[in-house]
């Protein structure tokens, strides 16, 4: 008897927040009674600025050492669609010593939890989960994707439309690029007093940024070859 693994069409919570974390551009520290925004992150995202180990590597440390931080990040679509909030991650744990922006001893960060929140609720994520997988291949590269995309070539977002399965009830006012990433392209569709997300996979994930191109236009040649649907906007 053949067994065959379902198909991954979407990223896990843990390759989410390890994306969410390799591009941000910036982030909250929660510390010791004071917020500190931290608006540069040098283009190295947070795991460039911010080594996360498990308690047991860190060592014993001196009384009163060690400071409990927390790590707020926002995950903001670059596109102009409603309700732009995607996720929200928090990271918590114990700092070496105060956070400063200069200081070494502050990105060393004992991990304790992390959580990430978005519109399918909210979910934990360990270290192990989170040091087995790597950030998306695109995840820098998506903002620039999906606003060429949109300012560019606009009159292929209705084309991707064919794709969605069930076709859309009528009434949708616009539908817009919300995200891309290595398992395909999510599409928010818009209604007068409402929006839902679809998801558009590609035929195999992306394992290099290289990729990125072929696998959209492969959707694009199959929405092509789709029929036609009926009119769906409003």
């Amino acid at each position: 008897m053949r067994f065959h693994s379902a198909r991954v069409t979407r990223p896990t919570p843990a390759e989410r927040v390890q994306s969410i974390l390799y591009a941000a551009q910036s982030m909250t520290v929660v510390s010791d009674g004071s917020h500190t925004e931290v608006n540069r992150l040098d283009g190295a995202g947070a795991l460039g600025r911010l080594h996360l180990h498990a308690p047991a590597e860190g060592g014993p440390a001196e009384p009163g050492a060690r400071v409990p931080v927390r790590l707020e990040f926002t995950d903001i679509a670059p596109t102009a669609v409603r309700d732009r909030l995607r996720a929200r991650v928090t990271l918590t744990g114990l700092l070496a010593a105060p956070y400063g922006d200069e200081s070494s001893r502050s990105a060393c960060m004992e991990f304790g939890q992390a959580v990430i929140e978005d519109g399918g609720g909210r979910r934990f994520v360990t270290l192990d989960e989170l040091q087995a997988v790597g950030p998306d291949p695109m995840a820098t590269s998506e903002a620039g994707m999906l606003t060429h995309l949109v300012d560019s070539h606009e009159e292929l977002v209705p084309l991707l439309l064919r794709l969605v399965r069930p076709q859309p009830v009528r009434g949708v006012i616009r539908a817009v690029p919300l995200a891309v990433d290595r398992y395909g392209v999510t599409l928010r569709l818009e209604y007068p007093t409402t929006h839902r997300d679809v998801r558009l996979p590609f035929a195999t994930p992306v394992d290099d940024i290289d990729q990125a191109g072929p696998r959209i236009r492969g959707l694009l040649a199959t929405a092509r070859r789709a029929s036609h649907p009926s009119r769906l906007f409003a």
